[in-house]
């Protein structure tokens, strides 16, 4: 067990490294859009740049909670602190909902307003030029996510897709405009807009729902599949399972041949807790014995 945990804390180390990528790309990339966007007077190129300065507060926000989740438990947190990269998850998520309405705003008040020019055609070759490093960091975090088993890591890559993405959208609005429809800029923005706030959704719903001790079912079924399949276990009377972070613990009550002596109900339990380790990466489990 006491190695298993130092290989949570090493993951944990490992997935600060796809942080530290996606800030130092998002201010790169959210310098060179508002640049470009306020030079070539591009809504849509402009609200993608304050779509990637908000992600930068939310890649800190990933960083800050991936470190906290690193401390060992103590006295008032006796499971340790794994759950903070998922309040750091939420935190990001409320930062991206604020800045998304604010966008959705000023797009649309753009739109109202009517727009006579189109931006320049070199704004929609940054939007292409900054998607395409968005897809090649998206790549690199969810590959990251997968092996260290991090949901905070994963919501990072899934933002990074949905950067890449949003960036695609202002390009394709900029080059729109430019064939005698400017109104299609700032009906981009709008789009962009509206993308920012879902992938916040998004992950408020994932965080919360991990949070709240949500749990996949299908996954329950695994379990109790691969438990009762153990030899000397008759039936699983009950399981639960939570996430602490990336890491799954899982409740159960087994049941066993009520004249079996202690030792060898113990040696079940023991059996069921290495399997679920072993076969389904559970962190920890916890295995209560009932006599049938």
């Amino acid at each position: 067990m006491e190695q298993l945990s130092q290989q949570r804390y090493d993951d944990l180390k490992l997935g600060e490294r796809g942080a530290y990528i996606s800030i130092f790309a998002y201010i790169i990339l959210a310098a060179l859009k508002l640049f470009i966007g306020f030079m070539t007077n591009s809504e849509a190129l402009k609200a993608d740049g304050f779509n990637n300065s908000t992600d930068i507060i939310s890649s800190v926000a990933v960083l800050i909670g991936l470190k906290i989740s690193q401390k060992p438990a103590d006295k008032d947190h006796l499971y340790g602190h794994w759950k903070s990269e998922n309040v750091a998850s939420m935190v990001a998520s409320f930062i991206m909902m604020a800045v998304g309405l604010q966008v959705l705003f000023a797009a649309i008040t753009s739109a109202f307003g009517g727009k006579e020019e189109p931006p320049d055609i070199i704004s929609a070759w940054t939007g292409i030029f900054c998607a395409a490093v968005m897809f090649i960091v998206y790549f690199y975090n969810r590959k990251l996510a997968k092996k260290i088993n991090s949901q905070a890591v994963m919501a990072a890559a899934k933002d990074n897709l949905s950067d890449a993405w949003v960036s695609i959208g202002a390009a394709v609005g900029i080059i729109g405009s430019q064939f005698n429809l400017p109104w299609l800029d700032p009906v981009a923005a709008i789009v962009v807009g509206f993308l920012i706030c879902k992938t916040a959704w998004d992950i408020f719903c994932t965080a919360s729902h991990s949070l709240t001790d949500g749990f996949d079912e299908k996954l329950i079924e695994d379990y109790k599949d691969t438990i009762v399949h153990v030899l000397g276990v008759k039936d699983v009377k009950e399981i639960r399972a939570r996430n602490y972070g990336n890491n799954t613990v899982v409740d159960i009550v087994i049941l066993v041949d009520s004249n079996l002596p202690l030792k060898k109900a113990h040696d079940i339990s023991t059996a069921v807790e290495n399997i679920l380790m072993v076969e389904h990466d559970v962190f920890n489990v916890h295995v209560h014995v009932e006599p049938i």
